[in-house]
């Protein structure tokens, strides 16, 4: 049985500010102040951002003194690209399962 694609995190990376927050925490753990500049989002719109990345399991924080860290979960992603390459190997067989017409 083929697993089906996990709609609730498609959603969660479909923001297009959420998705630069992940590739900018791909390549590095970086603060709020760094993501801020990154980004050019204002703080308390990019916070609302990595609250849902955090409860989605997309980013676990670190604090380190009055600055939170924030670090990609890499198997989230993982899961993920594993959930679209089983759609993909289903596709590459789906031409030999041809459904007749009525």
């Amino acid at each position: 049985m083929m697993t089906s694609v996990d709609t609730d995190l498609m959603r969660v990376l479909a923001d297009p500010l959420r998705l630069r927050i992940v590739t900018l925490l791909a390549r590095e753990t970086l603060c709020t102040t760094h993501l801020v500049a990154e980004t050019g989002a204002r703080q308390t719109n990019l916070s609302n951002h990595l609250r849902v990345l955090r409860e989605a399991g997309v980013v676990d924080t670190e604090p380190c003194g009055r600055f939170t860290y924030y670090r990609l979960r890499p198997e989230c992603l993982t899961q993920l690209a594993g959930q679209f390459a089983e759609l993909a190997e289903s596709a590459r067989t789906a031409a030999d399962n041809k459904r007749a017409c009525p």
